[in-house]
């Protein structure tokens, strides 16, 4: 297995240039599939995470997250960055503890967002939410871990789609320490772009949930990390719910001729 030196030296460099996609496993089997198809590192999902375990996103606990953190990094010979929310914590005291137990599970990177779970202030003031990135930074660095520090800004999917309020805290978060950034929700090339020029020449990550772009059109826009977020989780349980709902109200089975054969997953663990 690659130390975890290795793995976060690996992961640095691969935000150095070019452009890599980094989908969202959320279990050890998803997490080895997705390794075995050729990706070079991996990120968790939080809400493929929290459906495996029958729960909404954002209500799967600290301890819990840990430790799917560490069966997902155990399962890999890979990079693995940890969707870690908010930090699970208001304060940045509370998120800089946190981070300090995220980087003992193996991760080579960790995301903080900046909101808040509040429908009437979904996001975080600009000070606080700038302290909070700040308190991850020191708390990476105390680990001596040298974990990748993403910082997200969540405006465009919590219902305050503003791209300069979204790049005013996104070079804000560059400057308390962010060494990639992510704003979720961007749709336009338009606005990708400005983003990148933006915090410029820190690495952006770009989620990609629906078929609105290309890595090739990405790579061109300067978008060094592209992530598929809860995508491949609700992709696998369209097909399980499908084939569910067929034998449920139709009392049939013809959607098992579309499931992968047994001998292909099942080969697939085949080595511990």
């Amino acid at each position: 297995m690659t130390s975890l030196p290795d793995r976060t030296r690996i992961f640095h460099q691969l935000h150095e240039h070019g452009c890599f996609v980094i989908p969202n496993p959320w279990d050890a089997g998803s997490a080895r599939l997705l390794a075995n198809l050729g990706f070079q590192a991996l990120a968790t999902t939080s809400s493929g995470i929290a459906w495996s375990m029958g729960r909404a996103d954002n209500h799967v606990p600290l301890d819990v997250t840990l430790e799917r953190l560490r069966v997902i990094c155990a399962a890999v010979d890979l990079p693995v960055n940890a969707d870690f929310e908010g930090g699970f914590a208001t304060d940045p005291d509370g998120v800089a503890a946190n981070v300090t137990r995220a980087t003992n599970t193996g991760i080579a990177g960790l995301s903080i967002e900046d909101s808040t779970g509040d429908s009437a202030q979904p996001l975080f003031d600009f000070t606080v939410a700038v302290e909070r990135i700040r308190a991850a930074r020191q708390a990476i660095d105390a680990s001596g871990t040298n974990v990748l520090l993403t910082a997200r800004s969540e405006g465009f999917i919590v219902g305050r789609p503003d791209l300069d309020e979204t790049i005013r805290r996104l070079t804000a978060f560059a400057d308390a320490g962010a060494e990639c950034l992510y704003a979720p929700g961007l749709r336009t090339m338009s606005d990708i772009k400005a983003v990148v020029g933006a915090v410029a020449p820190k690495p952006v990550n770009v989620l990609v949930g629906s078929d609105f772009s290309t890595v090739a059109e990405l790579a061109e826009a300067g978008v060094r990390r592209i992530s598929v977020g809860g995508a491949l989780a609700r992709a696998a349980w369209a097909g399980f719910m499908a084939a569910a709902k067929e034998i449920a109200e139709r009392g049939t089975f013809t959607s098992f001729s579309r499931a992968v054969p047994f001998a292909e997953i099942n080969g697939s663990f085949s080595s511990p």
